[in-house]
């Protein structure tokens, strides 16, 4: 990716065509000359990070592009290409019109255009995602950040995992023991005694997601009810949590989606050996 090029659609990164902010770096909408809309993430400048800061910049940097250049699947973002020069480093990305989840659900009218066929639809797509992730990929990769801001959207809305800058490439012949970033109210109880990476981790991000679409709620909330809850059959009735914003679903929608909450609170038990693998996961959202 040529540096100059990126630098000129951008205009050196003017703040007028920032689109987000990140924990790594910020970014950016641009034009090239060929006519392509992308997205560019620049990193945060070196030259103000602090030692231990600029080791993380790296390793994200590092991870992303690990990940990215290893996976192609249609739900999840494309990598076009990056730069590391001495100034600054960016990577730049197919740019994702709707952009994110967490974006559309804040906002009321964007939420109620979001309806339960698309929302069951964007649960699908980051089933899939994931289950391609831990299961075709080799060696596995770990996401470890999946919230519903990094859960971008086309006009179609179809559903893009983006942000792989703490994901983490399995090694079974290392411990795969790491420290890293994550999202509050997306992280796994086992982190509070273990730094140990597995699959199940992402399981369970995916299952505090999974409730805050079918909620329309921020994850904080999904982790109120769902602490205040139990997975038997007397549990109050899934259908009236549902996010209120929208119609109440008809049969069999209704069905549908007091199956994927089940399957959703099965990926939040506290044992992470006894969530179920996406690939699991997977073939339930098909039945």
């Amino acid at each position: 990716m040529v540096y100059e090029k990126i630098v000129e659609a951008t205009e050196e990164f003017d703040d007028k065509y920032l689109i987000g902010v990140g924990g790594h770096g910020s970014v950016y909408k641009a034009k090239l000359h060929t006519g392509q809309v992308v997205a560019v993430k620049k990193l945060h400048n070196h030259s103000v990070a602090n030692e231990e800061n600029l080791i993380n910049l790296k390793k994200s940097f590092t991870n992303e592009i690990q990940a990215l250049t290893a996976i192609q699947h249609r739900n999840i973002v494309k990598l076009y290409g990056f730069c590391s020069h001495s100034r600054l480093s960016f990577l730049v990305y197919e740019f994702i019109e709707k952009g994110s989840l967490e974006k559309i659900l804040k906002d009321d009218e964007e939420a109620i255009e979001f309806d339960w066929n698309k929302r069951v639809n964007v649960i699908k797509d980051v089933a899939n995602a994931l289950c391609y992730m831990h299961h075709d990929c080799s060696p596995p990769i770990v996401h470890r950040d999946i919230s519903s801001k990094n859960i971008l959207l086309d006009f179609e809305c179809v559903a893009h995992v983006s942000d792989f800058g703490t994901s983490k490439l399995l090694n079974f012949n290392s411990p795969n023991s790491t420290s890293f970033a994550y999202t509050f109210g997306y992280a796994a109880p086992e982190l509070a005694y273990t730094t140990k990476v597995t699959e199940k981790y992402d399981v369970y991000s995916f299952g505090i997601l999974a409730l805050e679409i079918l909620f329309g709620r921020h994850s904080g909330d999904v982790i109120s009810f769902v602490s205040s809850s139990t997975l038997d059959d007397n549990t109050m009735p899934l259908i009236y949590k549902l996010d209120q914003r929208l119609p109440r679903p008809l049969h069999p929608m209704d069905k549908k989606l007091v199956s994927i909450a089940r399957t959703a609170f099965a990926c939040l038990i506290e044992n992470p050996q006894s969530r179920p693998t996406m690939e699991q996961v997977s073939k339930d959202m098909l039945k």
